[in-house]
């Protein structure tokens, strides 16, 4: 974890630049490559993710089951043709999986729609399926709605067993888990109760240590003594440390870190006994941090490190890998080389193989022959020789730092004056990697050249290139840097200056829309996927799950609580300066999304709607984060080729298969629909701020019944209630009059109210009950009136700080009337009848429910409204989410004053 730098002197101009390679002595293909299908990029691939059970026996892998990625097996010497698929997903790929230690049984996860509550599921390779089904039926281990489980190992020596984490009894926290891979059952091993973000065991299946963010931002692992956790290491918010593997000893284990005067990470061996730091491996080079190891599960020996440079740097650390390496390289040449899986014995093993130009392919490589066998090519259709290369580049940023970048420029086309398109990576704190990048192949297949800058904040760099990002989001550094990317490559006469998009997912999205806010005139188009434009909002809804590393998004984003930083924050968040937003802009949204939630993007769309700008919205239901249902995936590739053709003047392949244009046409979002989400706002402000926007053309005339159940001090009384809601003239105004009449056993009750027609502001209301009768005149800033009870008069004259909507009935035809979504939050005042107060309220919508009253099934909104002075009074009101706006449930609470107790109305037709 990091703290903030010194600031950075900003020098506003662009030093110099260093390339890997000289891109402007490169010459272009003499051939212009064809227009490629945009499946072939972005399809589900024929295969992938091959492993090998640890008995050797099966080779199990990704594959398509009508349309979906699902888990297939087959024997391992066996065709493809007699596999046999493992699961039987119909909506949700499955993205990954493994096996488990005894070759029993294929683990995997799975959530619902993108929500991230992951499951953990088991089937067994020599399962079959149930008469008529297509694959056997897996176990769901963790059969626990709303709860996200997580694997924290998979012991060699303990093979029966998981190591687990649930966050049931905590949704903020995972307590540690002992998890029977054959009867489910689940034995607690440890509860936790002092913020742990991580939990580590041994291979024997014993946990050892556990991971924490410190009050001021730094990480420390603490040893597990029975009931007692002992701090062992600490590095502070500027520094980073991760457990790598646990020694043969059991007594030492393997760190990353870079604590201390190292900028760059490196591998130690540490004993927590008497504090000692053996240094194992480094980066030769010292170019970048270190980047991992591979270990023989057998003898506990370190093999080989890695080091994720320009490109992945291999260092043997052992002979005989050493001479397997090379067998695999003398192979397959200078492509990116990962061991995906070996058997038990380490005589066996997966090895997957790709570059820039190559999707990849997977081999079996036999150690005892030195020999490879073809698996698969996992894009037997992509031609690799219409493919581009990606060159690693670097450039100086304005304040003097080297930037380092991967660049991709489209085959066979002149390098000068070309469209282009800036690929941020999402994260922040991750970084782009040389090798095949579907979206960079397939924008320059479209004739764009593409640029993916590592910007400061990147991991993998250093310490000092890391932290150099910390608090420098939009208006900062970060951003800087990618502008200054854009700016190198029009230096270079690389790119045209009218022709520049900038497209990203994630952090990625949001510098898209920060690009568009604060450098206006540099892009001429962009695309946001899943992209915050609102870093306060986005703050308050981290999942709770991120809890225990709260502490590192105030270093590394900025602090709530600080007013400096959230007024930082508040300049530095797209939204807020949306009327700087000129380019045309094409949002995605995954609906489910828990990290970026949808109303973040929600509030850009309706904020530059509001303004008249050019802007898209396209949300996929079914998913999160990521989108992973490949006929999502495919229409909104689809959308973003024809969006960025129109504005950049890139290619674009007009066709699309048919499942394709109407999976498009369903989840593109008329933007008209799209409302801002108001602000939330304090008590103190809220008695003044002004109410939310509602829209009196959402009302239609009606007469509806009602019955009401009044359950106080042991009594439960019925009344039957009719409301009529007509359009009239009051004093020369049009306003919209309810009439509601409600029968009860102490009498009946006639309340008529009047209200604006456009704003539903109350004009006037008058309640009759026996010899009780109230009469009330509003304004913007007064409510005049008197109470009468027989021959007594009691006048009121109150004034108002800022207008308020009525109470009772009156202000149901207000929340009607407002642009509810699933997230929307707001707040407003009321004028309460009955304790003669302004009462300012809170409104938040809970969800959408499906809700049977007396009149029959409703799908409605549940709003959930709450006195910000006190607890007293809440109540929650259901309204259909379909034109008719219909109120079809109240549930008040009733205040003490009251009697306490509750009434419950219900449409009854």
């Amino acid at each position: 974890m990091n703290k903030v730098l010194t600031c950075i002197l900003l020098l506003f101009l662009i030093a110099g630049c260093r390339t890997s390679q000289d891109i402007t002595t490169v010459p272009a293909t003499e051939k212009i490559a064809p227009v490629i299908d945009r499946e072939l990029f972005f399809d589900d691939p024929q295969y992938a993710g091959a492993q090998i059970s640890p008995d050797g026996n099966f080779i199990s892998f990704r594959k398509q089951l009508d349309g979906v990625m699902n888990v297939w097996v087959k024997r391992v010497d066996g065709p493809f043709d007699a596999a046999r698929p493992m699961t039987s997903y119909t909506t949700r790929s499955i993205t990954d999986y493994f096996w488990s230690r005894d070759s029993r049984y294929i683990l995997y996860v799975q959530d619902k729609g993108g929500d991230e509550n992951f499951h953990i599921y088991a089937v067994s390779p020599t399962d079959r399926p149930a008469e008529g089904k297509r694959a056997p039926e897996p176990r769901n281990l963790t059969n626990i709605d709303g709860v996200r489980a997580q694997i924290y190992a998979v012991p060699i020596m303990d093979p029966d067993y998981i190591i687990i984490g649930l966050n049931e009894r905590d949704p903020q926290l995972h307590d540690v888990y002992r998890l029977d891979l054959e009867t489910g059952r689940k034995e607690l091993l440890i509860e936790n109760d002092q913020n742990i973000s991580n939990w580590h065991s041994d291979e024997a299946g014993n946990i050892r240590n556990a991971v924490r963010q410190t009050p001021d931002g730094g990480t420390e692992i603490l040893e597990i003594n029975g009931d007692q956790l002992t701090p062992v290491y600490e590095v502070s918010a500027e520094e980073t440390v991760n457990i790598v593997r646990y020694h043969e000893d059991f007594e030492r284990f393997y760190l990353s870190t870079n604590k201390g005067d190292a900028d760059l990470s490196r591998l130690i061996l540490f004993d927590p006994e008497t504090g000692e730091e053996e240094l194992i491996a480094a980066d030769p080079e010292r170019e970048v941090d270190f980047g991992g190891t591979i270990f023989s599960d057998i003898s506990n020996e370190l093999l080989a490190t890695y080091y994720m440079a320009d490109r992945v740097r291999m260092v043997p650390q052992n002979e005989e890998f050493e001479r397997d390496y090379n067998n695999i390289r003398d192979e397959v040449g200078d492509a990116r080389i990962n061991i995906s899986s070996r058997t038990a014995d380490e005589n066996i093993w997966i090895v997957s193989a790709g570059k820039d130009t190559d999707p990849g392919s997977a081999y079996v490589y036999y150690r005892d022959s030195g020999k490879m066998e073809l698996l698969y090519n996992s894009r037997p259709d992509l031609p690799p020789d219409h493919l581009a290369e990606m060159h690693a580049i670097r450039y100086t940023a304005r304040d003097g730092m080297e930037i380092p970048a991967y660049l991709t420029l489209p085959r066979g086309m002149e390098r000068q004056d070309l469209p282009v398109v800036i690929n941020p990576h999402g994260g922040p704190w991750t970084r782009d990697y040389w090798g095949y990048d579907a979206t960079a192949q397939f924008l320059a297949n479209r004739g764009y050249a593409v640029l993916q800058p590592n910007f400061r904040g990147s991991t993998g760099y250093g310490k000092e290139f890391l932290n150099a990002g910390n608090k420098e989001w939009g208006t900062g550094a970060m951003q800087h840097d990618i502008t200054d990317g854009v700016k190198y490559l029009i230096d270079l006469g690389i790119a045209d200056p009218g022709r520049i998009g900038i497209y990203g997912g994630s952090y990625g999205g949001y510098a898209a829309l920060a690009g568009l806010a604060f450098t206006p005139g540099l892009y001429a188009a962009g695309v946001s996927v899943d992209g915050p434009s609102n870093m306060i909002t986005l703050l308050n809804s981290i999942p709770p799950y991120w809890e225990p590393i709260r502490e590192m998004f105030r270093i590394r984003v900025g602090d709530l609580e600080d007013p400096g930083e959230g007024e930082m924050m508040k300049e530095q968040s797209p939204l807020f300066s949306a009327d700087q937003i000129k380019a045309p802009l094409l949002v995605i949204q995954g609906a489910n999304d828990p990290r970026s939630p949808k109303v973040e993007s929600d509030q850009i769309v309706a904020a530059l709607r509001k303004l008249g700008r050019e802007v898209e919205y396209i949300v996929a239901p079914d998913e999160g984060h990521e989108f992973t249902g490949h006929e999502n995936r495919l229409a909104y590739i689809a959308d973003m080729e024809r969006f960025l053709s129109e504005h950049l003047g890139g290619r674009y392949q007009e066709s699309m298969t048919e499942d394709i244009r109407e999976r498009l046409d369903e989840i593109k979002v008329n933007i008209n629909t799209v409302t801002m989400p108001e602000e939330a706002v304090g008590i103190d402000e809220a008695k003044t701020a002004p109410l939310p926007a509602v829209s009196g053309d959402l009302l239609q005339s009606s007469t509806l019944e009602y019955v009401s159940h009044l359950e106080t001090q042991g009594q439960n009384l019925e009344m039957k209630i009719t409301r009529r809601l007509s359009q009239e003239i009051y004093e020369g105004q049009p306003v919209w009059r309810l009439i509601e009449h409600a029968k009860m056993p102490m009498g009946e009750i006639t309340d008529t109210i009047d209200v604006q027609r456009d704003d539903l502001l109350p004009v006037r209301r008058s309640t009759q009950q026996g010899p009780l009768a109230l009469d009330l005149q509003y304004s913007a800033t007064t409510i005049d009136g008197e109470i009468t009870q027989g021959d007594q008069v009691t006048p009121l004259n109150i004034n108002l700080d800022a207008p308020v909507y009525a109470d009772g009935s009156g202000l149901h035809l207000a929340l009607s009337s407002l642009p509810l979504t699933e997230n929307y939050k707001s707040t407003f005042r009321i004028y309460d009848v009955m304790t003669l107060e302004v009462k300012p309220m809170a409104l938040e919508v809970s969800g959408i429910e499906t809700i049977t009253v007396p009149a029959g099934p409703f799908s409605a909104y549940k709003l959930e409204i709450t006195p910000m002075d006190n607890d007293s009074g809440k109540q929650t009101v259901w309204i259909t989410n379909d034109e008719s706006r219909k109120v079809v449930r109240i549930k008040a609470i009733l205040p003490e004053e009251m009697g306490g107790g509750s009434i419950v109305t219900e449409l009854t037709e």
